[in-house]
């Protein structure tokens, strides 16, 4: 294979927080590009979507895969602004869970806003994901289901021996989701979401999300070579997620916050000879 690249468009969970104090971290809600070579998917279509869209453009990329987590709005507040498309000869997959036709263009009415999905005139397809993985060229996605109000899926996105998973909008568990341990297992990239600490998480309960000490005992559980924060909350600023990402380091060596612009490569590994 040649490398995989994980790049991040949007990390904040909930609400976009654009200013000064989360500057370095970045204030777009989700959205990751996975791609090797021509192959690309998107997770999640976030605000962070926008910009990803931009650059697609300027590249002259026509063909573009996006695996939704689940349709809170925060995940696919994006699409609108996504501008490959409403330009004719593109092509658009959407990938998710039950009803996502409906819900993407339920957000697109008025008065809501101004236009339908009908104006986009790019090719879109809608396709349900289950239990059997889907390949986009030389990239395998598999999914799991993960607990969260209306539901929440996981991704594992592979790219020959090379692969990261993406957990975002999970409640945290007293012990390690054991669907989530067992799509991680032994994956190079854990991107989980860890909106809260461990003290905030008791006045939290149902809302969905989980803490980056719970991040660190599923990464533990899975052998997962590297454990990256995301989902951060959009009341945290940049001093905050710094902090977290010590704490977090601390108790796993190497683990990260994920920040917007950043990226993460994966080379193949060396084959010994038989």
């Amino acid at each position: 294979m040649s490398e995989m690249t994980i790049r991040f468009w949007g990390v904040r969970g909930s609400i976009a927080s654009p200013g000064e104090a989360t500057r370095r971290t970045g204030g777009n809600t989700p959205c990751v590009e996975v791609s090797c070579g021509d192959d690309l998917v998107i997770l999640d279509a976030g605000t962070g979507l926008r910009q990803l869209g931009d650059r697609m453009m300027r590249e002259g990329r026509r063909d573009a895969t996006l695996f939704l987590s689940h349709l809170h709005w925060d995940h696919i507040q994006g699409l609108p602004f996504y501008v490959p498309a409403y330009v004719p000869g593109h092509r658009l997959t959407l990938a998710g869970m039950r009803g996502l036709r409906g819900a993407l263009d339920g957000q697109m009415t008025p008065p809501c806003f101004p236009i339908g999905l009908d104006a986009m005139q790019a090719e879109l397809r809608f396709e349900e994901v289950g239990t059997a993985p889907v390949t986009v060229g030389g990239i395998e996605v598999r999914a799991a289901k993960l607990n969260h109000p209306g539901g929440v899926l996981a991704y594992r996105v592979s790219v020959g021996d090379r692969s990261v998973v993406y957990a975002t909008d999970t409640e945290h568990y007293a012990v390690p989701d054991p669907h989530l341990v067992a799509l991680a297992k032994d994956a190079d990239v854990l991107i989980y979401d860890a909106m809260y600490t461990e003290a905030e998480y008791p006045s939290k309960v149902g809302w969905g999300h989980s803490t980056w000490q719970a991040g660190v005992a599923v990464a533990n559980a899975a052998n997962v070579d590297r454990l990256v924060l995301f989902h951060h909350d959009p009341q945290r600023d940049d001093d905050a997620v710094d902090a977290i990402e010590r704490a977090a380091a601390t108790a796993r060596p190497g683990t990260f916050a994920a920040r917007e612009g950043e990226s993460i490569r994966l080379s193949a590994r060396e084959r010994r000879a038989a």
